[in-house]
């Protein structure tokens, strides 16, 4: 991943969305949500605006996809966090993108993962 945060592709952040929502890549609804970006090499910083758009296509109930698109658009706007913890990532991308208050089911799915809100 670049080290110059102007850099960072929307592809780079939904890989690393990916990996930290499902780390063993098991899941195969947030294996397409991967595939679906793995070509998107533009810098995210210049495609903000429209992003939520962008990565909410094809929204889904799935506690996985939901957060893994919350974790592609906080890292969005926040890439000094790329690299900190799954955890850390995890609580701060729900608490961002939900305001405070994410559904029943994305938190009974963090709350199994070991985050606490």
């Amino acid at each position: 991943m670049p080290t110059d945060w102007t850099l960072i592709s929307l592809a780079d952040l939904v890989r690393r969305a990916v990996a930290i929502v499902d780390p063993p890549g098991e899941d195969p609804a947030v294996e397409e949500f991967a595939v679906r970006y793995e070509d998107a090499d533009q810098p995210v910083r210049g495609i903000l605006d429209g992003l939520e758009e962008r990565v909410m296509w094809g929204v889904d109930e799935d506690a996985p996809i939901v957060m893994a698109q919350a974790v592609t658009l906080y890292l969005a706007h926040r890439p000094d966090e790329i690299d900190n913890t799954p955890e850390h990532v995890l609580a701060h991308a729900a608490k961002a993108e939900f305001d405070g208050n994410p559904p029943e089911n994305v938190r009974a799915w963090l709350a199994d993962q070991g985050v606490a809100l």
